[in-house]
């Protein structure tokens, strides 16, 4: 079997040769190991005639759910299995999948796993595989990608400082025929389950049913902030609402904060999403 290992040098910690470690890994198998490692700015099109002159079996994202986005975003579409090599700071796709955490363990995935289909969502023309949301979390990365600490202090001072500055939103949207208008803390629009830290926002989700969800979150307070980045308990579902769907139209009165896999995209007025049917080959 020919894998081709797209590898982020950015992810993990610096302490790791993810190249190292996949040519000892593969060193004595029946895979032909191919290493790719991401320039800075890497382009679409040039990871896409990599991919292609490559001609792999397989292809393997060696990063965070941002490299997995992006070779996903190559591949969409074709019957290329795609393997994850956790490698970033929240792995929620590894995560939801059930791909282990420990690298040599992953790459064992990445080659006897099997490949299934699973959909995704266009969410603004940005192709969303795990979770896009508006709203309180949404602003919340902005604060966090921005500052020096991470971790929990890090997590800890954005969650204050949006806590302090985030006013609710005013949201408008259509399910089967019914309009929902609502105050929202924020509105995530879930391909998958749960956060990276192991939340499951969205409980109803499955990565092949044909639909995505719409999970309305109505208030907010510190311990529901403290919930979703460090815990697994619930959210209280006095707060919330859930629709499912396989496509949407959110109004907000104001422009909100709206990101997509973990990046900020800046702020919006209008979303507009679609589910794209068994769109990716995933090795799980």
């Amino acid at each position: 079997m020919k894998i081709l290992f797209i590898i982020n040098p950015g992810s993990g910690n610096g302490e790791v040769s993810f190249k190292d470690l996949i040519v000892a890994h593969f060193k004595s198998s029946e895979v032909d190991a191919l290493l790719y490692e991401l320039p800075e700015d890497c382009s679409l099109d040039k990871l896409k005639a990599v991919i292609d002159e490559a001609g792999a079996d397989r292809v393997a994202a060696v990063g965070g759910d941002g490299t997995l986005k992006l070779v996903a975003e190559c591949l969409i579409g074709s019957n290329t299995p795609i393997a994850i090599i956790p490698a970033g700071s929240a792995n929620g796709m590894a995560k939801e999948l059930g791909i282990p955490t420990e690298v040599e363990l992953a790459l064992d995935t990445a080659f006897q796993g099997t490949s299934k289909k699973i959909h995704a969502i266009k969410v603004n023309g940005e192709l969303c595989i795990h979770l896009a949301d508006i709203g309180f979390n949404a602003y919340i990365v902005k604060k966090f990608s921005s500052l020096d600490h991470r971790g929990m202090w890090g997590y800890t001072k954005a969650a204050w400082s949006a806590l302090w500055n985030h006013r609710k939103m005013h949201v408008e949207f259509s399910i089967e025929g019914k309009t929902i208008r609502s105050e929202a803390a924020m509105v995530v629009i879930a391909n998958a389950t749960m956060y990276g830290t192991g939340l499951k926002i969205n409980p109803e989700g499955k990565l092949d049913d044909d639909l995505f969800e719409i999970v309305l979150v109505k208030k907010y307070s510190v311990m529901e902030i403290l919930k979703m980045r460090f815990t697994k308990m619930a959210l209280n579902p006095k707060n919330i609402e859930l629709f499912q769907t396989t496509n949407l139209k959110i109004k907000t009165k104001h422009k909100a904060h709206f990101q997509v896999d973990g990046e900020y995209l800046g702020k919006v007025s209008k979303v507009e999403a679609e589910l794209i049917s068994q769109s990716i080959c995933i090795v799980v």
